[in-house]
């Protein structure tokens, strides 16, 4: 989420909006309404969510999490480019939130391959495990409550299978992750995850300056 921060200047990341993303009217309605919300800077940018799609295609992934779901525009992003019979299990935890995709999906048919599960993003995670989940998951997209990334992303690791991808967002903060004088817990949480990432054997990763910054990391055992 927090789609305004942008490393590019003003009119080359206007032309990366421009041209750096499909939109199909259902998609376009749901960022139109996400961005009438008071958090309507918590969706991800047009460009971040075709890349998100680029990803499932390219992975060809059948099996999607997604940890946060909001309004559902990153749902969509991916649920598009997943094959048939492909589906993807999002937790949300405000139902008014995810109720603005819910309508969109099923207008765009959607809808059958998106799982919604609503409660706490930490006790779902656990249900999924209790359910024999462990290992199952292509491809896992961490996009929710920023103090508890570390946790999601230990909890991604055992969902997600060997060779599957882990994608986490806000990684850069607004750019918050590079000063020192910022000791806020969301941003000493994301530090740290950055830190625990680029150390950690059991994957390798890239970090990439897309919208907020995003974290790509492969299971690799």
């Amino acid at each position: 989420m927090v789609s305004i921060a942008s490393f590019l200047p003003d009119d080359l990341q206007s032309y990366v909006r421009q041209h750096g993303a499909r939109e199909c009217a259902d998609l376009a309605a749901i960022r139109q309404e996400t961005a009438d919300l008071p958090e309507g800077e918590w969706q991800i940018p047009p460009e971040q969510g075709q890349f998100l799609s680029f990803l499932i295609g390219l992975t060809e992934a059948k099996s999607v999490l997604e940890i946060g779901t909001f309004t559902g525009y990153g749902t969509f992003c991916m649920a598009q480019s997943m094959p048939s019979g492909g589906q993807i299990v999002t937790l949300e935890c405000t139902p008014r939130y995810s109720d603005i995709g819910r309508k969109y999906w099923k207008s765009a048919g959607l809808d059958n391959r998106i799982n919604l599960r609503l409660g706490m993003a930490l006790e779902t995670l656990r249900l999924l495990l209790e359910e024999g989940m462990a290992g199952t998951f292509d491809f896992v997209f961490i996009d929710a409550d920023k103090k508890e990334y570390g946790e999601y992303y230990e909890f991604a690791l055992q969902l997600v299978r060997t060779g599957g991808l882990i994608a986490i967002d806000n990684m850069l903060w607004r750019g918050a992750v590079a000063d020192s004088a910022n000791q806020k817990n969301s941003t000493k949480s994301i530090r740290k995850l950055v830190e625990k990432i680029g150390s950690d054997s059991r994957v390798s990763f890239s970090l990439i300056p897309i919208g907020d910054g995003l974290m790509l990391a492969q299971r690799q055992i």
